[in-house]
C-alpha cells in the first residue's frame, strides 16, 4: 500500500491534481460535491431517505399531524360549520358542502404538512445533526432533497387519511377514480414546491419557535383568502382579488374540476403548475445555496 505525503503550503512539488493517482485535496467542501457522480448522489439520497423513514418509525408521534389533523379538520368543516355554509342546515346542503370541502381541503393539507419540515431543518442545525453531515463527502443538496422525499410521502398519507374520512362522510367522486389521481399528484407537486420555502425559513430563523411562527402567518392568509372553504363570490372586491391569484386557489379549483368532472379545469390545472415550478426554481436554489453557506 503507498503512503500518501502531504505537501506544505507553498512547496513547489507536484502541483495539486498532477498524476494519474492524484488523491483530492482535504478540506474543501465546496470542490467535492463538484465531483460526486449522479449515481453516488442517488445513492446518498436513499441512504438519508431511509435514515429520515427510520426516525419516523422510532418516533411515530411525529406522524401525528399527518394522521389527526385531517379526521379533525374534516370533521369539524363539515358538522360545525357544513350546514350554515351550506345554506339553511339541512342534510342535503351538508352534503353538497362535503363535496365542495374535501377536494379544496388536499392542498390545504399538503401546505399544513411542509410547515414541518422548516421547524425540523432548523432543529437539526440546534441539535448538531448537521455537524455529523458536514464531516461527510456527500452533496449538500442530497440532505435537503431527501428531507423534501420523506416530507412529500407524509403528504401522500395525509391526503389518503382526508379522503379515506371525506368517503365515509359523503364524499363521491362519481366514477372520476383517474381525476382523483391527477389531483392527488397535484397536490404533491404544489406541496413540494411550497417544502423549498419552508425550509429556507428554517434555514433563515434563529429558533424553531420563530419558524413555526412565521410560518403561520403565511400560512393563515393563503388558507382562508382561498377558496378552499366557501365559494370567492362573496368576498368583497379587495379580497376577492387576493383570492384569484392565490395558488391556493388554484389548487382546490383543479382538483374539484378533476375529482368532480367540471368541465372548467385547464386553467386552474395550469396555473398550479406554473405556480409550483416557479416556486421550486426560485426557493429551491436560494435554500441549498444557503445550505451548503451554513454547513
Amino acid at each position: 500500500m503507498s503512503t500518501a505525503t502531504v505537501k506544505a503550503p507553498g512547496s513547489q512539488q507536484t502541483p495539486p491534481g498532477s498524476g494519474s493517482g492524484a488523491a483530492p485535496a482535504p478540506g474543501k467542501p465546496g470542490t467535492a460535491e463538484g465531483r460526486i457522480g449522479l449515481q453516488a448522489n442517488l445513492r446518498h439520497i436513499g441512504a438519508l431517505v431511509r435514515r429520515n423513514a427510520l426516525q419516523i418509525k422510532q418516533d411515530p408521534e411525529s406522524m401525528m399531524d399527518a394522521l389527526l389533523m385531517p379526521i379533525i379538520f374534516t370533521l369539524l368543516f363539515v358538522y360545525v360549520f357544513g350546514g350554515a355554509i351550506g345554506g339553511s342546515g339541512g342534510s342535503g346542503d351538508r352534503d353538497q358542502y362535503v363535496q365542495y370541502l374535501i377536494p379544496g381541503m388536499m392542498g390545504m393539507m399538503g401546505m399544513s404538512i411542509a410547515m414541518a419540515v422548516g421547524t425540523g431543518i432548523n432543529e437539526d442545525f440546534r441539535k448538531g445533526v448537521m455537524d455529523r453531515f458536514r464531516s461527510m463527502p456527500i452533496a449538500r443538496s442530497s440532505v435537503l432533497i431527501a428531507k423534501s422525499v420523506v416530507e412529500i410521502g407524509r403528504m401522500l398519507v395525509a391526503v389518503t387519511v382526508l379522503l379515506t374520512v371525506g368517503f365515509l362522510v359523503g364524499f363521491d367522486i362519481n366514477g372520476h377514480w383517474l381525476g382523483m389521481l391527477g389531483a392527488i399528484g397535484l397536490t404533491a407537486l404544489f406541496g413540494a414546491s411550497l417544502l423549498w420555502i419552508f425550509i429556507l425559513l428554517g434555514l433563515t430563523m434563529n429558533t424553531a419557535q420563530a419558524v413555526q411562527g412565521v410560518s403561520f402567518l403565511v400560512l393563515m392568509p393563503l388558507q382562508f383568502g382561498s377558496s378552499v372553504f366557501v365559494p370567492t363570490g362573496t368576498m368583497p372586491g379587495w379580497l376577492k382579488a387576493f383570492t384569484d391569484v392565490n395558488p391556493l386557489t388554484h389548487l382546490a379549483d383543479a382538483a374539484r374540476g378533476l375529482m368532480l368532472g367540471h368541465s372548467e379545469v385547464a386553467n386552474p390545472v395550469m396555473w398550479t403548475v406554473i405556480w409550483s415550478v416557479g416556486l421550486t426554481l426560485v426557493t429551491a436554489p436560494i435554500a441549498i445555496a444557503k445550505f451548503r453557506k451554513k454547513t
